[in-house]
């Protein structure tokens, strides 16, 4: 039996967020346009504006060539569409490679957009920029496990937490993000017994994709959910729409009416 949860009418801080965990799981969802931020606003406590729009509506095969101009642009179209949810834009590859150039980069999506805070891939080898980023304030939302901009340098995607010792590196790594300012942390792709270790280890929330349900919350991309991205279709992803089919049974039955000249009927007509 599915339990209608209420609509959200407030706007997500950072303080609703960090008093959530341990109490109300929080949901966070993708958007890359002003259409569906304003279908997702009310509805989730997070958006994430994702260099995953480089796979989903670029045709990329992976997420690597994502650039900051993207990223502002496709941020202000979500901006402009969604007021209440805490919206997250992910640092594109190549973007925070250090310190000073991280924070120059972060703070032009601050100044550019409305966003509230940034995500950067990486464990303790980032905490230095997390910090540097968090001391000129500017949130960060950390993210480990599965890094889709480390695919070529590790030679794939691959679910990590599979031994006691890569559960222990993990469990480091969201510590040291903690540690160096992070509000929360997302965890992808990891073996469910290390996301509740993770989730365990560190007073901020964590959000899991493809880590189990023992995380504070849980992030998919739109267009995987909601059953428009075919290429192919992780085994996290539920579909909770067909979105894909639905589209397609909408123009068969366009192209028909077009061609038989039923549409546009009087009622259409000025």
């Amino acid at each position: 039996m599915s339990i209608h949860t209420p609509k959200i009418d407030k706007k997500i801080t950072l303080g609703v967020l960090a008093k959530m965990k341990g109490h109300e799981p929080i949901t966070m969802v993708t958007a890359y346009d002003a259409l569906f931020a304003k279908l997702f606003d009310g509805e989730v406590e997070m958006i994430l504006v994702g260099d995953s729009l480089n796979m989903s509506f670029l045709g990329k095969e992976d997420t690597l060539s994502a650039t900051m101009d993207q990223m502002i642009y496709h941020t202000q179209a979500v901006c402009n569409g969604a007021s209440l949810p805490l919206i997250v834009v992910d640092m594109p590859f190549g973007s925070y490679t250090t310190p000073e150039e991280a924070i120059k980069n972060a703070t032009r999506i601050y100044q550019e957009t409305n966003a509230q805070a940034v995500k950067l891939e990486g464990g303790r080898e980032r905490a230095g920029i997390v910090e540097a980023l968090s001391q000129n304030s500017i949130a960060v939302l950390g993210h480990i496990g599965l890094m889709p901009q480390f695919v070529r340098s590790e030679g794939g995607y691959k679910v990590r937490g599979k031994s006691q010792e890569d559960i222990d590196v993990l469990v480091e790594d969201a510590i040291a993000l903690e540690k160096a300012g992070a509000f929360a942390i997302v965890v992808e792709g990891v073996k469910a017994e290390a996301a509740r270790a993770i989730t365990q280890a560190v007073s901020i929330p964590t959000i899991g994709i493809g880590s189990g349900n023992a995380t504070d919350g849980q992030v998919l991309v739109w267009s995987d959910m909601f059953g428009f991205f075919e290429a192919f279709k992780p085994k996290f992803v539920k579909s909770y729409a067909e979105g894909a089919k639905m589209i397609r049974q909408g123009l068969q039955a366009y192209r028909d009416e077009v061609k038989s000249r039923a549409f546009p009927s009087e009622d259409y007509t000025y």
